[in-house]
This record gives structure tokens, sequence and C-alpha cells, in this order.
């Protein structure tokens, strides 16, 4: 047997809808038996900006490495730092 669901409000803000969805189960409102899968082909990771400074010898010695794998010198520290961080 089918329960009603109920309709989910609408939200001034993003702070409200958030708060909602802590406090509410979403089983109430919304039905799942009808969800499909999706892909996001195209979704990339959040970046934060940052400065970081490095002495000039170490970041040419830096650039000499990523030339020589042919990728941009930020990528190839990137790369290393997700190694080392795991």
């Amino acid at each position: 047997m089918k329960r009603k669901l109920e309709p989910v409000p609408t939200f001034a803000t993003e702070a409200e809808e958030r708060a909602f969805w802590e406090s509410h189960d979403s089983a109430d409102h919304v039905d799942w038996s009808r969800a499909e899968r999706v892909r996001l082909p195209n979704l990339k990771p959040s970046t934060t900006a940052i400065s970081l400074r490095l002495p000039v010898s170490l970041l040419e010695q830096i650039k000499i490495e990523a030339n020589k794998r042919d990728v941009p010198y930020q990528s190839l520290i990137k790369m290393w730092l997700k190694e080392k961080v795991g």
C-alpha cells in the first residue's frame, strides 16, 4: 500500500533548506522507488586558489621536471601532493 507523500516545502535560502533536511526524512517527501541513476561526467571537484612562496631554484627544478613529463608544473605539484598525502 502506497502512502501519500508530503510536498517538499519551498525554501527562501539554501541554509533554510539544509536545516529542514537535517531534521526531516526525505522518504516522507520523495518516492525513491522511482529514482533513476544519473551520471555527471563533466562534474569537477571544487578547488581553492592558494599562494605558496617557493625559492626560485626549487620552482625552476619543478618546472624542469614538469617539462620532462610534458605536464604543467602546477599539475605536477598537485600530483606530488596527492601522492604524498595519500
